[in-house]
Parts: C-alpha cells; structure tokens; sequence
C-alpha cells in the first residue's frame, strides 16, 4: 500500500508520541470476542515501532493494556485502554476494547474515540454473536474496517475456514490482501497478493523474495477475486472493462483504489497475524488505509439550548470540543479522563467548561460547570507521560478533572458546547447488595459514587420501597468486577442479598367494616366511630374515597381525617405489608363526640376500618407485569418464546427486523425476569437483547402469593 503524508508525529520507547496535525493521526479501536487476541496484537505492535521493549510485560509486571487491578487478577480485558504508538512518522492511538458483552459500554466509547475499527478474528475460535452486531452498526455509520485473522500460528488454525466465515458474516467487500506461509506448522511469512511477493518472517525480520512456484494456484485463487473487488470500488469506471479485456492492471493503480476503498468504508481487507508475523502490514493498513480525524464525520454538536452548531471543524486552531470516553478514579493517584478532542486545542492548566450527558436516571448528575484541568498525559499501561497539548483528532488523558464524568463535553468557557452522547445500553440485571459491616456503610456510598463517575453502564438505585440499595448492571461478570472493585480498590465489604420485587395488595371483593377507637384516660379521651365500605376497583384504578355521610354523624371536619387515615393504612399494606391499590372506600355512617373527637382520633379509626374489611374478604397480592421487547437472531426464536411461556409470559407476536433477526414481544411478571439479562444471553450465544417497561400490576397465583405473604 502507498505511504500517506507522514506529518511530523515522533515516537520511541521511553518518549510519548506526538502529533501537531489531525492528518498526522490514526484513532483505530480493536474489536473482537474475548480470547481473540486484541491486546496481544497491540504489544506486538508497540514492540515493532519500538514504543515499548517487547511484547507481553511491561513495568509492574503488568501488560500494556489490561494494567487495571482486576484484569491484573481475572487476566482478561474489562476495560477500554489507549495504547499510542508511531509508525512512518504517523502518530496512531490503538483502542483496546473488552470483548465480554457485559462491557459493552466500553466498547462504544471506543467506537466513539475511533475513526477506523480493526476486527480481530481469531483462526481458531471464529466469529461471536457480538463481533457481528458491532460489524452491522459500523456499517450503519458507514466506519472504515479491516479485518485481522490472529493466532495463524495456532494448531488448530484453520485460515481458509475462518477467511469463508468473515466473507459469509461480514458480507461483500471483504477479502484478503495477504496469505499465510506455513511449513510444519509453523507460520514463516505471508505472500502479498497485489505485489506477488513473499514476505519472510523466520529470522525475525521481514524480508523480500519471490514465492515460489508451489503457491501459484493460491495465490491465482485469492488474487482475482481482490483485483475484482477493488476494481467495483474504484471511481474509474473503465477500469473493469480493461481488466475484462485481459489488460494487465498496474500495481500501483489497484493500490490507490484500494486505499480509497478502505478509507471511505466500502471495502474491508483481511490482515494475517501470528507471533512475530503481520505486524508490518497491518501497521501498512492503518497508515494508509485508515482515514485521519479530518476525514471523519463530526458527532453532532448542539449549545446548551440544544441549537444546532455546524461551524465546528477537526482544527487544533478551532473552538474547543472535546469528550470524555473514559474514567478512572485510584484512590492515590486521583481520577483521570481519557478525552478525544474534536476540535481545539487542549492544553495543560487551562480552564475549561463541562458540560453534562443526561444520565440523570442511572445516577450521574448532568453537569454545566468550569474547571481548571490538570496535566496532559499520554497513556500506556500504568504510565502516564506528559505532553504539551492534545490537538484536534488527538486523544490524551486528563489529570483532575474532579466534576467530569464519562460521556461529558469539554468546551471553551466563552462559547460551552454539548456533543450528542453516544447510545449506551440499558442495564437490565439488578443485583441487591448491603454493606456487611457498620464501617463498610459509611465507605459504600462514597465508593459507588466514584463507580458511576466511571462507568456510564451503570445505574444506581436506592429502592425506597423494598429498602434495597441495587445496582443495575450489564451480567454477571460487570457485577463480579464492580464487586471486586469495592472489595480491593476502595476496601469495602459488600454481600448480595435476594432482590425484592415490589409487590402491591388489593381487595379481592365487596364487604363493610367498622373503625372504632373509642378511649377514655382522664381528661381529653379519644372517640371517633366510622362505618366503610370497600371494593375493589379495575387494574390501575388507583383509589377513590366517597363520602356519602348525610346528618352530620360524622363532622365535616373529621371526613378528610378519615381518608388520611384510610390511605396512610393503604400505604403500609394490611396482609404482607406492600401497599395497597385499586381500592374505592365509601365512608356511609359514624359517629363523634363534641369534646373527645378530634383530627387523630377519627384517623386512626379509618386505619382500623381498612384493617376490619381486610380481615372479612380476602386480599390479593399483585405483581407487577413488564412488556419486553426481545429482539434476537431466526434461529433463537423458538427458544425465546418457549422460555418466555415458562416464565408465566404471554407472547403478543413476532415481527422480523432486518436480515435475519426478529422482535418477539410478550408480557411478564417482573418476578420471573430478574435475570433475564443473563439468561437470554446463554439462550442466544450472546446475540439477543432486550427492553422492559412496566406495563401493569396483576394478581400472583395462589401458591406464589401464600409465599410471598409468609416471606413479608
């Protein structure tokens, strides 16, 4: 492939890379499964350009990219992590990116950072459900993509057969430029499709010969279909009559188109990558291939009135609008924020405004405030090096930024911005949690409050209802990390406990009570006498109070008091203590007394009254009923719809969405989907997602509602 404009970014183990220009940057995020071998390819990749020794270990003996605690321990990627490196005089900030869907937050923010996206297939593993939904929403914005078959060196590597199923999944455009060398099971070098040159790796450094005669037929094979796909791509339309016509194709013309191709998102090459092997070409690929931030779509940028603003451009001598993709927080060094500038310079010490993301529900606050930011820093591993300034395209932490949190817009004082956020998924698993100890109490709310500052996929809820503190999380392992995060980060001691569903109790019929608090203690007594009727109302018919006293039995005054007293009884429940609803009471007879009657005394002769009606009929428990949303891949469907039977669920249809995917609606009790976000997952093989609203409540079954009665 052509060199590109190498601008002046300067890079060498020990230094941080730098860039002066947007055109002289290259953002790329890493996506794949887990296991599939992204932060392994990002040290090979620092190792080849020299940003660091060799692969593998760097100080603390922890890896470049998985250098928090917990990756440390669990030894897999939870967090997205910017690795930044140099190669021909291009300054390129690789995006590692957890491949659990439970960290799918930080995957997008990664897409968010990126300009470009490497797909990181493993030869021996394949391709997962999440791998090809975030290959479909890069095509939905139209992002550059690449594809990078790892562990080539792998026994059970299987090239060819991995190669097939990324052109099956991914669908046309995609096509490799490169074929792997193996002898005796080992990778030697790769042949270049376009040049017809082989490309030695086996005594470490790369090396030019001819391939030799045994490989001609692969590489006839593969060659014509890439020459093909270029050519459709190429914005000379009489290039495919000439190659139809037998005229050979100059090298150097097939290469332009190429890179055009990739550049614009149309065309997808496939890289091979082995120990030691393919560094070179994909480091080709991304230089020029990949476009700088110049040529990416600005995000939508509006003004704190949500006006519109179309004036911003990628130019480090702009306004500044910068993001904030990422946050960490130690309780030593202090919180950082990894920031992507769009436009502007950011520089060391300057002031800047913060504007909010409006998760307010989930427990982040939106912010407009002005603050002084630290050091800039460029990242990697646990190393922070200093740099002068983060220009326009550029990406670079941030020290104390005390207010910012993931998600936020950093702007000029003088003119405040706000970029659209960038979608985020909903939490779906709530986990019920209690400090284990007094002195784990008072740490805790201090503790959760730093974890939502991090992570935007986390909600937070203090269930005033039930008394439960939950955290609403992605699955089981972002539950597991965010656990292990209080435990070792912040050092409190949290426990699960069996989430509450918050249930409410009703009338199961018509009856009469009597509300009779009549007492006599020297002086002032107490009397108030009130006669009721109770009925149950139709779901969601909340509560009605009628008064129908005639005569004055009752005194004007003291008929509120009934009705406060009614509804603060409603309100603690009278069977298992949930509240009550969908009750209509009729307060019909009564009677008072002109001295001991008073405000208190006829309320509390109202909450005896409900308390008589529920011990004449029967009362009902009620649950609440979700509608869900499911939408998953054809194959699942008959799974789904039998699991949500099983459930209590009432399927309503099906409709498909797209290619091969369908929406599945049905209504729930909310009991039997508490963890629903892992269940689908399993049932899916990680494919299927789903929504939940509350829809209405509705009576549990008898032997659900004697449990639950006893549990209350």
């Amino acid at each position: 492939m052509a060199e590109k404009n190498s601008g002046n970014a300067v890079g060498a183990a020990g230094r941080a890379p730098a860039a002066d220009r947007a055109d002289a940057i290259r953002n790329v995020v890493l996506v794949g499964h887990s296991g599939a071998g992204k932060t392994t390819l990002v040290e090979q990749l620092l190792a080849a350009t020299g940003t660091i020794q060799r692969p593998g270990r760097v100080e603390d003996g922890n890896t470049v990219s998985d250098f928090d605690e917990v990756e440390v321990r669990q030894q897999r990627s939870v967090n997205l992590a910017v690795a930044p490196l140099t190669h021909k005089g291009i300054k390129i900030n690789l995006i590692d990116t957890p491949g659990y869907a439970d960290f799918v937050g930080d995957l997008r923010a990664g897409l968010r950072a990126a300009d470009a996206a490497l797909f990181v297939v493993s030869a021996s593993d394949g391709i997962d459900g999440l791998t090809q939904m975030l290959w479909e929403e890069c095509s939905q914005v139209g992002m550059p993509r690449a594809v990078v078959i790892t562990k080539i060196d792998h026994q059970r590597a299987n090239f060819e057969e991995v190669l097939a199923t990324c052109q099956e999944i991914f669908g046309d455009g995609v096509a490799p430029l490169y074929l792997p060398v193996i002898t005796n099971g080992h990778v030697n070098g790769l042949i270049g499709l376009l040049t017809q040159k082989f490309y030695n790796y086996a005594t470490g450094a790369r090396t030019e010969k001819e391939p030799g005669a045994d490989y001609g037929a692969q590489i006839e094979e593969h060659r014509g279909g890439l020459i093909e796909g270029i050519i459709q791509e190429s914005e000379d339309e009489s290039l495919m009559e000439r190659y139809l016509e037998g005229e050979p194709i100059d090298v150097k013309v097939l290469i332009e188109d190429l890179e055009k191709a990739v550049e614009r998102g149309s065309f997808y090459p496939v890289v091979c990558s082995g120990l030691g092997v393919g560094t070179h070409e994909v480091l080709e690929v991304i230089t020029q291939g990949f476009p700088s931030p110049l040529e990416h779509p600005m995000p939508e940028i509006t003004d704190l009135s949500g006006k519109p603003v179309r004036d911003v451009t990628c130019d480090p001598d702009g306004p500044l609008v910068a993001e904030v993709v990422k946050t960490t927080s130690d309780p030593y060094v202090g919180r950082i924020s990894l920031v992507r500038v769009f436009s502007g310079t950011l520089r060391p010490d300057m002031t800047v405004h913060v504007s909010g993301h409006g998760l307010a529900d989930r427990g982040h606050e939106d912010h407009d405030v002005d603050e002084r930011i630290g050091t800039l820093s460029c990242p990697l591993g646990k190393q922070q090096r200093p740099i002068p300034k983060g220009v326009a395209g550029d990406i670079v932490a941030v020290a104390k930024l005390a207010r910012a949190e993931t998600g936020d817009t950093l702007s000029d004082v003088e003119r405040p911005l706000l970029m659209t956020s960038w979608t985020m998924p909903d939490p779906l698993l709530p986990v019920a949690i209690r400090a284990r100890s007094k002195a784990d109490e008072d740490k805790l709310a201090q503790a959760l409050s730093r974890l939502v500052a991090e992570d935007p996929t986390l909600r937070l809820e203090n269930n005033a209802e039930t008394k439960q503190l939950v955290l609403w999380c992605m699955g089981e392992a972002h539950t597991d990390v965010l656990l292990d995060r209080l435990s070792k980060r912040y050092g409190v001691e949290v426990e699960r406990i069996d989430l509450r569903v918050p249930l409410r109790e009703t009338f199961g019929g018509r009856c009469q009570a009597m509300g009779r608090n009549v007492k006599q203690t020297g002086g002032h007594g107490q009397y108030a006498i009130c006669h009721i009727e109770v009925e149950p109302l139709p779901s969601g018919g909340g509560f009605e109070f009628v008064d129908k006293i005639v005569g004055g039995v009752v005194p004007r005054q003291f008929i509120p008091s009934v009705e406060k007293g009614v509804r603060a009884q409603m309100e603690r429940g009278v069977v298992a203590g949930y509240p009550m609803v969908d009750v209509r009471v009729t307060l019909y007879d009564g009677k008072a007394h002109s001295v001991d009657s008073s405000d208190m005394a006829f309320q509390i002769a109202g909450q005896l009254a409900l308390k008589e009606a529920a011990s004449k009929v029967p009362t009902l428990l009620l649950e609440p009923v979700d509608e869900l949303s499911v939408l998953v891949a054809d194959d699942y469907v008959g799974s789904v719809m039998s699991d949500l039977s099983s459930r209590r669920g009432r399927v309503l249809g099906t409709e498909p969405v797209g290619t091969g995917r369908t929406l599945v609606r049905a209504e729930v009790p909310e009991l039997e989907i508490t963890r629903y976000a892992i269940d689908l997952r399993s049932m899916s093989h990680g494919t299927g997602a789903f929504t939940r609203s509350f829809l209405r409540y509705e009576p549990l079954p008898p032997n659900l509602a004697n449990k639950m009665a006893a549990a209350g």
